[in-house]
């Protein structure tokens, strides 16, 4: 099986990065994490992903900040010199420019933690609490030059408890995205995704019934074509 190889970009802990780190530890995964590139080189998920054998890079983005455009040539460099050929934000906060989206059209997925399109951008929690919604959750999506309106590959959501805070729905949120994100990196991988009309299609993955994650995260066995 040939593995595709993945860049996952973090600004911080980067624990969706190790969730999909733990993802590809299984010789069936279809991607490999090939790299772990950082805007920040305080990003405490560089340690993690070093401690694992998995390298690393960073690209200040402040020693770039009226250059947006001499950053993510950088990052380029970096993603091309280490062979890269899918990419995975993974808490990556700086929003990306057209031209490089349009570079990695179709080979860029995120994670983000809300229902899209509800709630694109910041503080998703603190806004579903907000509003008073009763379902919250995450979403896993094809990046496009427009912030969180790719096309969705994937949504799980969780209950809004009548107690909850921003820190315990965040958390019950988290334990979704890092269930979520692997599969679906893993069909990116695998040549299940397609895109129609600007909607995603999974080939051959069990949607949900009566369950809360559309499609099921568990199916099926993943393999390259």
């Amino acid at each position: 099986m040939t593995r595709r190889r993945v860049a996952a970009l973090i600004s911080g802990r980067g624990s969706n990065m190790a969730a999909l780190l733990a993802a590809a530890e299984s010789p069936d995964y279809p991607a490999e994490l090939a790299l772990v590139l950082s805007n920040r080189a305080d990003a405490a998920g560089l340690a993690h992903a070093a401690s694992r054998g998995v390298p690393t890079a960073v690209v200040e983005s402040r020693a770039f900040r009226d250059d947006r455009a001499g950053f993510e040539a950088a990052m380029d460099a970096k993603l091309a010199g280490h062979g890269i050929e899918i990419i995975a934000l993974a808490g990556f906060m700086r929003v990306l420019t057209e031209a490089f989206v349009a570079r990695w059209d179709g080979r860029m997925i995120n994670v983000h933690p809300s229902l899209l399109p509800c709630f694109p951008g910041l503080d998703t929690h603190a806004r579903a609490l907000a509003a008073g919604v009763r379902l919250h959750g995450c979403s896993v999506h094809l990046v496009t030059a427009g912030v969180d309106e790719g096309p969705i590959l994937a949504q799980a959501a969780v209950p809004v408890l009548p107690d909850d805070t921003e820190a315990t729905l965040a958390a019950r949120v988290l334990a979704e995205e890092h269930r979520l994100y692997p599969a679906a990196l893993g069909w990116l991988a695998a040549g299940l995704v397609r895109v129609e009309g600007g909607r995603a299609h999974v080939a051959g993955v069990t949607t949900a019934a009566g369950c809360l994650a559309n499609p099921l995260p568990s199916a099926p066995a993943l393999s390259t074509r």
